[in-house]
């Protein structure tokens, strides 16, 4: 998790999602992606970023962005209780290869005056 600071000072929540799917499932990969992502971003104050590891293309972060803290929040719930999440997550496992690497950070560049 990274929290940011945009310009009107409302916490901003990015989750970094370090992911590997192998290049035969790659097509299914990203057309899950193309189904899942408007679901993921349905309650607004959600966005969604997908990148590819240029020396690794089997490498994949997805940073999935939140407008604010209770935005983050109440996507934590939907996840953990909405059936229709559930079942797109589960189904996103299906095509990575090895575990998610879920990272978390706290942004300290106003705290450092950079």
């Amino acid at each position: 998790m990274v929290i940011l600071r945009d310009s009107g000072n409302r916490q901003r929540i990015q989750l970094h999602l370090r992911i590997r799917t192998s290049d035969a499932n790659r097509r299914s990969f990203l057309d899950f992606l193309r189904e899942a992502i408007p679901v993921y971003k349905a309650p607004g104050g959600i966005d969604v970023l997908l990148l590819q590891n240029l020396r690794d293309p089997e490498r994949y972060i997805e940073v999935i962005d939140y407008d604010g803290l209770s935005a983050y929040e109440a996507d934590q719930l939907r996840v953990a209780n909405d059936p229709a999440p559930i079942s797109l997550l589960e189904r996103w496992r299906g095509l990575l290869n090895g575990r998610v690497e879920v990272e978390t950070y706290r942004n300290i560049t106003d705290e450092v005056g950079l």
